[in-house]
């Protein structure tokens, strides 16, 4: 992972603790409400086995949920495994091979460009924070009024009406969402 991964905790519609999972699993600890910890990149529940205590915690959830470069063995061979080039298999229609091999540097080169391009793309970027947001409104806000409308400001890119809708939700709430939609 590129940017250090923070996390946040609620206890039903009041914010716990922000702030990297060892700092949000000790203080979920110590709270005998259910807790909600939310990834703050992908806005999904981190699930946490607090039993072993929070630091051992946190460590086995980032085992399990965190990509490291081992995931992804690379074999000796073609390409080049030096650079972390992996083979895959790739399915496509004769006709999208046929529009591959008529690109300039071969199919390769094309998707690599291709995907790269994509990830530049600010409308991917913000389709990203879009997502996440919606799964954070839907867990903590789903049964709040203005839900629905707020989900259809968040994805039509309307900031101000969606700041409006959240402004009645709860202040911890309404803030965490901003956090998503401010950023973008």
């Amino acid at each position: 992972m590129s940017e250090t991964a923070t996390f946040t905790a609620f206890v039903g519609h009041r914010m716990l603790a922000t702030g990297d999972l060892t700092t949000v699993a000790a203080a979920t600890a110590a709270v005998a409400d259910p807790v909600l910890v939310f990834d703050d990149l992908t806005g999904r529940i981190a699930e946490l086995d607090l039993r072993k205590g929070p630091e051992h915690a946190a460590s086995e959830y980032l085992a399990r949920n965190v990509p490291t470069a081992e995931a992804a063995p690379v074999r000796a061979g073609r390409g080049r495994p030096r650079l972390g080039v992996v083979a895959r298999e790739v399915t496509l229609l004769p006709r999208h091979w046929d529009w591959l091999a008529g690109q300039p540097g071969g199919a390769s080169a094309t998707l690599r460009r291709l995907v790269e391009d994509a990830r530049r793309d600010p409308a991917a970027a913000d389709h990203k924070v879009q997502e996440t947001a919606y799964r954070v409104m839907t867990t903590l806000a789903g049964d709040l009024p203005g839900y629905e409308e707020a989900v259809r400001a968040l994805f039509a890119g309307d900031a101000s009406r969606l700041d409006h809708l959240v402004a009645g939700w709860p202040a911890d709430v309404a803030a965490y969402v901003r956090r998503f939609y401010s950023a973008s």
